[in-house]
């Protein structure tokens, strides 16, 4: 792993130019590429209590933009032009994933364990790592390098943003059993902790505060530290006044999530996930 890791960083200070004539890039894109598929390569990894953040794996998924050249990938009648680095990920019925048909679309470099479901129309990116017993639903988005894992809910229409566009140094973090509702989207490294529930239509980005109303604080990002949704919080769209002069006489508001409860049974039941769609 630290040898690819520094052909990586090698690699990275050529131009695409330099890259389409070196010896060693194309089988560097292919480790890479095999082993996020895989799972032995992250761009973030749990330890101990905490994450730690690849960027040499942001680095090389990048490289595998620069090095590739635009191909025809049309299969089964759907026009499909990409990098020729950037296929498909072969999928297989020993894979265990569900990956329903109707527009869906799991790229190479990402990977998707057994127990998987993907309901169309949805889509994986490379870098992502979707661990067992989740579902993406419909319409929903796994960014680049996004960190989902077991048994989480990644409600239809929900978005999870990704480092390359726009570009961000930490991918966003989903820890296990987390329910994500219909249409919301979760951004810029955002951290949501083991057991938390967005409520429909909760938008997180670094510049967002979310107001705990149980433990009456104020959560923000830092410079260090990512915006991060406390284990188990309920989180639903809230609204605050806007307090200028201006914003009091228009009776405006801003949107603001709100976390009004930490997990309970009632809660737990409501999100349970049905084992037998698995």
């Amino acid at each position: 792993m630290s040898d690819l890791r520094t052909r990586i960083e090698a690699l990275f200070t050529h131009s695409a130019a330099e890259l389409q004539q070196h010896p060693e890039a194309a089988s560097v894109v292919t480790e890479l590429i095999n082993g996020l598929n895989n799972g032995s390569i992250r761009s973030a990894q749990p330890v101990n209590d905490g994450w730690q953040v690849n960027t040499w794996v942001k680095k090389g998924i990048l490289l595998c933009f620069r090095l590739g050249r635009n191909v025809d990938m049309s299969a089964s009648g759907m026009p499909f032009f990409d990098k020729h680095t950037l296929p498909l990920r072969p999928l297989s019925v020993d894979d265990g994933v569900r990956l329903v048909p109707g527009g869906s679309a799991i790229r190479t470099g990402c990977y998707v364990a057994p127990g998987v479901i993907c309901m169309p129309p949805m889509y994986i990116n490379i870098g992502a790592y979707v661990d067992e017993g989740s579902m993406v639903d419909s319409h929903a988005l796994v960014g680049t390098c996004a960190q989902i894992g077991k048994r989480v809910h990644i409600s239809a229409a929900a978005q999870i943003g990704g480092v390359l566009e726009p570009a961000g140094a930490r991918p966003v973090i989903i820890e296990d059993d987390v329910m994500i509702g219909g249409n919301c989207g979760v951004y810029e490294g955002v951290m949501i902790r083991e057991r938390a529930v967005l409520g429909s239509g909760v938008i997180l980005n670094a510049s967002t505060p979310v107001y705990d109303l149980v433990n009456d604080r104020i959560l923000r990002s830092t410079e260090s530290h990512p915006l991060e949704i406390p284990k188990g919080a309920v989180v639903v769209a809230g609204a605050r006044t806007v307090a200028s002069p201006f914003g009091v006489a228009n009776g405006l508001s801003v949107s603001t999530p709100l976390i009004v409860k930490y997990r309970d049974a009632k809660t737990d039941a409501r999100t349970a996930l049905e084992d037998a769609l698995r």
